[in-house]
């Protein structure tokens, strides 16, 4: 065997040892091209813009189509002001849900009303004789007469009478019967 040889080729007992080549152009040239990603971006940026232009284009071929193939307008009809701009005397006269105006000064509105309710006089039905009396007042006399029970063995056609008040003393006696 020649010199050449053998010094180009490791002998089978020794490591093989790689040579690095070193460039100083920045960059390790076995990485990929720093070309790609901008071409992929501004491939993008192009899909896009046609995306753009060809549903900005329907948008208008649908617009100009609806308006070509739009009914007449009845000469029977009149037109009206702009039905989106809403007063209040104009919202009186819609049916019933109505919407809120104003959110809290109508809840604070329906709050008082309901609350001046509770605490006034005024009839439920003149021809009857049934009257609505303050909360406080109808209170202190379910107190003094008690809640209307049905007695014993009575059926539901019959009226039911108040229930007697129990006198102060007479919790006192008993406790003092059963000795406590």
């Amino acid at each position: 065997m020649s010199e050449d040889k053998m010094t180009n080729q490791p002998a089978p007992d020794q490591p093989v040892i790689h040579q690095q080549v070193t460039n100083h152009d920045g960059y390790e040239h076995e990485d990929l091209s720093s070309r790609g990603p901008f071409y992929f971006m501004a491939g993008l940026a192009l899909l896009c813009l046609v995306i753009y232009l060809i549903v900005f284009g329907m948008y208008r071929l649908l617009d100009r189509y609806e308006a070509a193939h739009q009914p007449p307008v009845s000469p029977m009809a009149t037109p009206e002001a702009d039905t989106r701009n809403v007063t209040h005397e104009n919202a009186q006269t819609f049916p019933q849900p109505r919407l809120e105006e104003n959110e809290r000064t109508q809840l604070r509105q329906l709050i008082e009303d309901q609350d001046r309710k509770l605490a006034t006089y005024d009839w439920v039905d003149k021809n009857k004789g049934t009257v609505r009396i303050p909360i406080d007042r109808a209170m202190e006399l379910i107190v003094e007469r008690g809640l209307p029970v049905r007695p014993e063995g009575s059926n539901a056609a019959q009226t039911s009478a108040p229930v007697k008040k129990q006198t102060p003393n007479a919790p006192a006696k008993k406790a003092a019967a059963s000795g406590n």
